[in-house]
């Protein structure tokens, strides 16, 4: 019998784990299984038919045991992003609570653009047993339940409702997670009993697959029009985002910048697209970024935005540019390239940048302009100099960064997500070595720092073991979500992690003040309902999760105890607390779209959003 008529009868659970194990990419030359693992956790709607195909893959497609659903998801991310997007983890849950835990990874992984593989349970398509265990029943629609939520949160979604379907739905769901454009999280629905029902495969189907991530050409003409716009400029600059890194394309930015000398400021997930010391590079740019940015992104007639959708936290709520800049923006997304009249040029960054570099050929920025990006880059070195430096003063995120970025290696990970660390790490971190830095501000999610950080140990190990993964994290994200510390310590994943105790939500306790409001149930000191406030022993927690764990008092014993976790071989924890109130970076910082009441009894806040509303007329509206 021919292979092309060759049948293998498998249920749709072992299929589904046969075809993913054959799966593999090629990244510079080297074969890698496309799927890394997954994270699981059992229950009843996918332990009896997907547990036990999983567990003759275990050696192929190993499964790492998640301690919650959600961080599970937040695993998966940090490792498709350690991996550059090329390779990715699937997460497995029950059906019901299990699986609508993973909505917010989900929502996490399509706002930042990740691959994620959810092979979630379902009610029984025969809906014999109805209702049952954990069904969520729609009295108008029998076909709606809990996995349908993840449509909105998702670039794929599919429920097998037979065998045969995965021949076709499984291909689409890669297909979509490493489109360069498309990419984001797929969602496969698998009913309790599908999931047990047996089909005859073509035996073809599960022959090994090599993958390659596309690279789209950019149109020639819409090339030649950014050139032609290009040389005009009198100010240029050039926004690299994280697409520069995810097209590896780091090296054809620096190109194209140092051949036509224009200016580089970053966005937050384009942090470490080049490294601090390159003269070209004039800092982070908008909400959390730097003077230095800001004041070139105010006075630049052509900005280059490359493999950024231009979120509101790197353009100031579109305040932070002239009305008068032109945009050319570099996508591989159409739906990025054409944001606020910009000119489009839709391709692979790579390609792109290097068409734009060849092309322009005899064009450089005036060199007033690149001095003049430069002296406002030099002083704001100095002003992270002097923010990070310890003195006289109480204990702030910048000065814990400091010293942490002093002792590190240059390709250790940094992992900061949500509260006041993002825009403490992007200000004040200074880049290494490219591509070492991962600030979730996509999605801005608190809880992802310990479990992002897991995965991106994970996918760092199979690439650079004597590296370290260095996580900063305030204690409010720390009690959200923190069980990973745990399963960091069983899978023997190293990780170094900071807890900067300040006391609470302590950013937003800051924006409220910023209002004109009051402290309000934020700090757990200006909480009504908490009698008599304490803190947590952070220290004591770690260690009960099987972690090294020591708390220090200032920066210079913070700086010893990073020395001792370098040294260890195994997660060490180190806290410390930071004042809520002084030591945040007052510089940098553009106007933010923030919501403040018009009306109000009381005149501080009145009198904050006057002041707010006051750099409105800077805003471009949508051009």
């Amino acid at each position: 019998m021919s292979i092309a008529n060759k049948t293998i009868r498998l249920t749709t659970a072992q299929a589904i784990i046969r075809w993913l194990s054959n799966q593999f990419i090629e990244i510079d030359g080297q074969e890698w299984r496309l799927c890394g693992g997954g994270f699981g956790i059992f229950g009843h709607g996918n332990v009896t038919c997907l547990g036990e195909a999983l567990y003759d893959a275990r050696d192929a497609l190993p499964l790492y045991r998640g301690q919650n659903e959600q961080s599970m998801g937040f695993a998966a991310a940090g490792y498709a992003k350690q991996w550059l997007r090329q390779r990715f983890m699937f997460c497995t849950a029950s059906a019901g609570p299990g699986t609508s835990n993973l909505l917010t990874s989900a929502a996490l992984a399509h706002a930042n653009r990740l691959p994620m593989l959810m092979l979630c349970g379902d009610a029984y398509v025969t809906r014999l047993p109805d209702p049952v265990l954990q069904q969520m029943e729609n009295f108008g629609d029998p076909t709606l339940g809990v996995n349908d939520a993840f449509k909105p949160v998702v670039r794929y979604w599919d429920r097998i409702t037979h065998p045969a379907q995965i021949i076709q739905s499984l291909p689409n769901a890669i297909a979509t997670m490493l489109d360069p454009a498309d990419c984001g999280p797929a969602f496969i629905g698998l009913p309790q009993d599908v999931q047990g029902w047996a089909y005859d495969y073509p035996a073809i189907w599960f022959e090994k697959k090599v993958h390659r991530i596309r690279r789209q050409t950019p149109d020639a003409a819409e090339v030649a029009d950014a050139v032609a716009l290009l040389k005009t400029a009198q100010k240029p600059m050039i926004i690299a985002g994280g697409g520069v890194q995810y097209s590896r394309a780091v090296a054809e930015l620096t190109t194209f910048a140092e051949v036509h000398q224009i200016p580089v400021v970053e966005t937050i997930a384009g942090r470490a697209n080049m490294l601090a010391t390159h003269p070209l590079n004039i800092g982070p740019i908008g909400v959390t970024g730097s003077d230095s940015a800001n004041a070139i992104a105010a006075e630049a007639d052509v900005i280059v935005a490359a493999g950024t959708r231009l979120q509101d936290f790197t353009t100031g709520s579109w305040t932070a540019f002239s009305k008068e800049a032109r945009f050319v923006s570099v996508n591989a997304g159409r739906h990025d390239a054409g944001k606020h009249m910009s000119l489009p040029v839709v391709g692979d960054a790579k390609l792109t940048l290097e068409a734009l570099t060849n092309k322009m050929s005899g064009y450089k920025a005036p060199a007033d302009w690149v001095a003049s990006a430069q002296d406002h880059r030099t002083k704001w070195d100095a002003y992270v100099a002097d923010n990070v430096a310890p003195g006289n003063r109480p204990n702030s995120y910048a000065m814990a960064i400091g010293a942490v970025n002093a002792l590190c290696d240059k390709r250790d990970r940094v992992v900061a997500a949500a509260g006041g660390l993002p825009a403490e790490v992007t200000a004040n971190w200074r880049t290494l070595e490219q591509g070492t830095v991962d600030v979730e501000f996509g999605f801005s999610c608190m809880g992802y720092e310990i479990s992002g950080a897991w995965g991106a140990r994970i996918a760092q190990a199979e690439l650079e073991p004597d590296q370290d993964t260095i996580v900063f994290i305030g204690d409010g994200s720390y009690m959200m979500m923190n069980s990973d510390i745990y399963s960091s310590v069983l899978s023997q994943k190293k990780l170094i992690i900071l807890v900067l105790d300040n006391g609470g939500f302590a950013v937003i306790n800051k924006l409220q003040n910023n209002t004109g409001n009051e402290s309000f149930n934020n700090l757990i000191a200006d909480s009504p309902t908490i009698p008599e406030p304490f803190a947590v022993d952070f220290e004591a927690h770690a260690r009960a999760q099987g972690a090294i764990s020591e708390t220090v008092s200032n920066p210079a014993e913070l700086a010893e105890a990073f020395k001792g976790a370098k040294a260890a071989d195994k997660t060490s924890v180190i806290c410390m607390q930071v004042d809520a109130y002084e030591g945040w970076t007052t510089e940098g910082h553009t106007w933010w779209e923030c919501g403040t009441p018009e009306v109000s009894e009381r005149a501080s806040v009145r009198d904050a959003h006057a002041e707010w509303e006051s750099a409105r007329p800077k805003q471009r509206k949508g051009v």
